[in-house]
């Protein structure tokens, strides 16, 4: 160890490291402005931020070497919510621990939020204007192609047996035809998973695979007890007590009060990544709840994608819009900006208490097989489950109306011929040869769909 470089030395409040495994000498000042400049720059998706942060910490500024940044993603990915905004509090956290993890993580997620927050003010205010209405046409069919292209991605990946097949066609009826929700079919697909897992082409084709050191650089034997009961009581107060202060005041039929439990519930399940998630967001907001049409649904998400930080940042929208529509006794847009932080609130903080509390033990589980199988069963599902999400988009990006076919306990959205929106689907091929031929980035798909859609309409 250098002479200028700190010791981690233990606290009452963190867990002291591996006396081989320490942190670069980086002063939280100049941290912060890393991760500030990393939360405005980061645009295209989980992969396209984890490669960003890759080459700023590991190439460029040097703070952690290949194997901590790798081990500290195969953390991440194993925990539920955005990994990439996961990954930035947990090398925060290695750096300057909770102080660290608190500014890495809010840096990542805050340039995100302030332009969906002035997007979403736009929408519910000037959505009638043509050059907006042009605007989200051609964003609609991006999102398309932006979905259909995920679905293959990680299906070439993930679907390399029978057995994964089947739990991928399995989840995507289940959520397609029977709306069974998207816990269940997550529940589902890991008790598959952990059947299926005695074959073992299965276990090896689908479980993630370490490319870490054997030793982990945090463990539980490392982490005290009493800092574990603190973090989780510090930070499970502040996720949970508000909906519960909501669901006690205004009582549990009010809109906040739907939001907090709706998005508290969510962030235990988003396992498999934005896309997987955003089927069961879609299915509830649109359908049970009510807040969103379909077609506003996908304008939310093309939101999502046009600005930096996580794709999941589309629940922002749901709640700003939500919160909109159903102000009670407060103005609209007083009543829209709580619903859109409330939202927020509620789903990121889980991501803090998952990385304090949940890191340390983390790759202990990691190699229990038990667990790897389990999770092979949610890889597989993921596929369909993200299929689901982009029929259902495509469906009703690209038609105006359609009806319902019900038979065997299922429910089919069928779409009506006569009711087709000619643009969507002419831009929506024009996106997906530029796409798929050319493999542009997502910011190019996105304006040229976006300049597309304006012109269609002023033509």
């Amino acid at each position: 160890m250098s002479p200028g470089e700190p010791r981690l030395t233990p606290s009452i409040d963190e867990p002291p490291s591996s006396p081989d495994k320490r942190a670069p000498s980086v002063t939280l000042r100049e941290a912060t402005l890393v991760w500030a400049k990393i939360g405005l720059i980061s645009f295209g998706g989980p992969a396209g931020q984890i490669a960003l942060m890759h080459r700023i910490l590991v190439e460029e500024k040097r703070w952690i070497d290949e194997t901590r940044f790798l081990h500290a993603l195969n953390f991440c990915m194993l925990l539920p919510g955005p990994e990439a905004q996961q990954l930035a509090t947990y090398v925060g956290w290695l750096l300057h621990r909770i102080r660290g993890g608190l500014i890495a993580g809010t840096l990542f997620i805050l340039p995100g939020f302030l332009v969906i927050l002035g997007l979403s003010f736009l929408y519910v205010t000037g959505g009638t204007l043509p050059l907006v209405q042009g605007l989200f046409l051609g964003l609609k069919a991006a999102v398309i192609v932006i979905v259909v292209q995920a679905v293959i991605r990680i299906g070439r990946r993930a679907l390399r047996t029978t057995a994964s097949v089947f739990i991928a066609v399995a989840a995507f009826l289940a959520m397609f035809a029977w709306r069974i929700p998207f816990p269940y079919v997550i529940v589902s697909a890991a008790l598959a998973g952990t059947l299926f897992g005695r074959r073992a082409s299965f276990a090896k084709d689908l479980t993630i695979e370490s490319t870490v050191t054997e030793e982990p650089i945090y463990s539980e034997e490392n982490a005290g007890v009493g800092y574990v009961i603190r973090c989780a009581a510090v930070f499970g107060t502040l996720w949970l007590a508000p909906t519960i202060l909501l669901i006690g005041t205004l009582g549990p039929d009010n809109v906040f009060s739907n939001i907090g439990v709706f998005f508290s519930k969510m962030a235990v399940v988003t396992f498999g990544g934005a896309y997987a998630v955003l089927a069961y967001v879609s299915q509830e907001a649109v359908q049970t709840y009510q807040w969103l049409a379909p077609g506003e649904m996908i304008d939310g998400l093309a939101m999502a994608e046009t600005t930096p930080g996580p794709l999941i940042m589309v629940t922002q929208f749901v709640g700003f819009v939500a919160s909109y529509r159903e102000p009670g006794t407060l103005a609209a847009e007083t009543s829209a900006l709580l619903g859109a932080a409330l939202t927020t609130w509620v789903t990121f903080v889980p991501c803090f208490l998952w990385i304090f509390v949940g890191a340390p033990y983390v790759e202990r589980l990691r190699q229990n097989r038990l667990l790897s199988h389990a999770l092979s069963g949610v890889t597989a599902a993921v596929v369909g489950v993200i299929l689901n999400l982009a029929v259902w988009f495509s469906i009703h990006a690209t038609f105006s109306d359609v009806s319902l076919l019900q038979f065997a306990g299922a429910t089919l959205d069928l779409p009506v011929p006569g009711t087709m929106r000619l643009p969507v689907l002419l831009i929506t091929l024009v996106v997906a040869i530029i796409v798929f031929r050319f493999n542009v980035s997502v910011l190019t798909t996105l304006g040229t769909a976006g300049t597309l859609g304006i012109a269609s309409v002023l033509l």
